[in-house]
């Protein structure tokens, strides 16, 4: 028998490359366009904030999170804005984009102003930290997201001990802690899991394996190929996710989210990517040293915006000319300019950027302020 027109046209149509997972199906194609838009964002904080250092306009170390962006917009996707996030030096869009869906511009969401975080960035008297440190250094009780510092993994005990402290008072949040793979290798690391196992703390750990601590290739880290192995020592879940797949992020990170809040306990999702550049800035020239070439290539040859656009025109959420205009994907920051971002994406960064630039910087008086207890 003779296959009918549409039978044919099945059979024509190629695959999809990626199946969507139980919580991605349910996506609207304003979600996909939204995590689409969060993409482009998390990428131009990055290169609009190297572009300002060459300009002179600003001072200090950066530590990019470029290629590994669809970690931070898929995982804070799916939460609830009660939810708490433990962000580290790699994640600092994260600050800015917690609760971000409810409205860019929301006063009352649960996140950080753009202007605060890029007043971090610059040092400025307006900054949450009053210019004592340039980057992650910040959180936010009001917000949800526990203060960053450089102890890589020692913030999941504090993690531990907020949610524990929420369940005491009747609360169902999740905290998600972000940790290099490098940063498993830490005692801390074990201990905060074992406790958060031992008490089935709601507890997502989010491990960013983006191949290098530091210096050190992945395969100096660990015995085991798969840093989500972690998990196996604590009976906890331990899922794998392609980093670079803002779906499949989404997918794991909200299987995880959702055994957590049901009080089945923590869980360790490792997201494979890839470090674009050094450590931070200061390490750039450093980094192009001890990473050969071909391997970087191939390590930045699957861009989070790249294979987001791609999906989007198979589920047909994007038409294939609108995944030409803007082309962000496969760019350094000396070569992607301002056109080739979403001019709401350029507008939304740019009022943060220049709220930092005319902030004034604090008064030297200042200089021993939380130092010392007031009065005594």
């Amino acid at each position: 028998m003779a296959s009918t027109a549409t039978e044919s046209d099945q059979k024509k149509k190629p695959r999809p490359t990626y199946t969507p997972g139980p919580y991605s199906a349910k996506l609207t194609p304003e979600d996909h366009r939204e995590l689409l838009l969060q993409l482009y964002l998390a990428r131009y904080f990055d290169v609009r904030l190297i572009k300002e250092k060459k300009r002179g306009r600003l001072r200090g170390t950066l530590y990019s999170s470029h290629n590994q962006e669809a970690i931070i917009v898929g995982s804070l996707f799916g939460l609830k804005p009660e939810d708490w996030i433990s962000p580290i030096h790699r994640d600092m869009p994260a600050f800015f984009m917690k609760d971000l869906r409810s409205g860019w511009r929301n006063p009352d969401r649960m996140g950080m102003t753009v202007q605060e975080v890029c007043a971090q960035v610059w040092g400025r008297a307006t900054s949450p930290g009053r210019a004592r440190d340039n980057w992650s250094h910040i959180g936010s009780k009001a917000k949800h997201i526990i203060h960053s510092t450089s102890m890589l993994a020692g913030t999941i005990p504090a993690a531990c001990g907020v949610v524990y402290a929420d369940r005491m008072n009747g609360g169902d949040a999740v905290c998600l802690t972000f940790n290099g793979e490098g940063s498993t290798a830490q005692g801390v690391f074990h201990e905060a899991i074992n406790f958060a196992a031992v008490h089935k703390l709601p507890v997502v750990t989010v491990i960013e394996n983006n191949q290098w601590a530091y210096g050190t290739p992945a395969e100096l880290e660990y015995s085991l190929e798969d840093f989500a192995r972690r998990a196996d020592g604590y009976g906890i879940p331990g899922l794998i996710a392609d980093g670079q797949n803002v779906f499949d992020v989404y997918d794991k990170i909200s299987e995880a989210v959702e055994w957590a809040r049901a009080g089945k306990g923590p869980s360790i999702v490792e997201c494979k990517t890839f470090r674009a550049y050094g450590h931070g800035d200061h390490d750039d020239d450093r980094a192009a040293k001890y990473r050969p070439a071909d391997e970087v290539e191939e390590g930045r040859s699957r861009d989070p915006i790249a294979v987001m656009k791609k999906l989007m025109v198979e589920f047909g959420t994007l038409k294939p000319d609108e995944a030409k205009e803007f082309m962000a994907e496969g760019k350094g920051a000396s070569e992607v300019t301002n056109d080739d971002f979403p001019p709401q994406v350029v507008d939304y960064l740019s009022e943060g950027v220049e709220f930092a630039v005319n902030s004034p910087e604090p008064a030297a008086e200042e200089g021993g302020m939380w130092v010392f207890k007031e009065g005594h």
